[in-house]
């Protein structure tokens, strides 16, 4: 089961991640998002349960908790959606507007 876990702190590792749920069951992997840019944590993350049982009561019993002075938010990940290629649109200045008004 995948998990998406909310409102953690900035300082937290994939290894805290997996830590804090491995007293929940057996964690398939724990990975915590960071910027690509800066590489430093958004402040959420996922976990991979190994068994539907051990998610749900992970989910049940972090959710909303306290941890490193911080509430969690934790619920199960949804399938990310295809994106498509971003949409062009208007790409702004003064296009051909009235160019022979001279």
């Amino acid at each position: 089961m995948n998990i998406f876990v909310a409102g953690l702190s900035y300082q937290i590792t994939d290894a805290d991640l997996k830590e804090l749920f491995e007293e929940y069951g057996e964690v398939s992997s724990a990975k915590i998002i960071s910027d690509r840019e800066t590489r430093r944590s958004k402040g959420y993350g996922f976990v991979e349960m190994a068994t539907e049982e051990d998610g749900q009561r992970a989910i049940e019993e972090l959710n909303d908790a306290e941890y490193d002075g911080r509430t969690l938010s934790v619920s199960v990940a949804r399938p990310r959606t295809e994106r498509t290629g971003g949409g062009g649109g208007n790409r702004g200045g003064y296009g051909n507007r009235d160019r022979n008004r001279y």
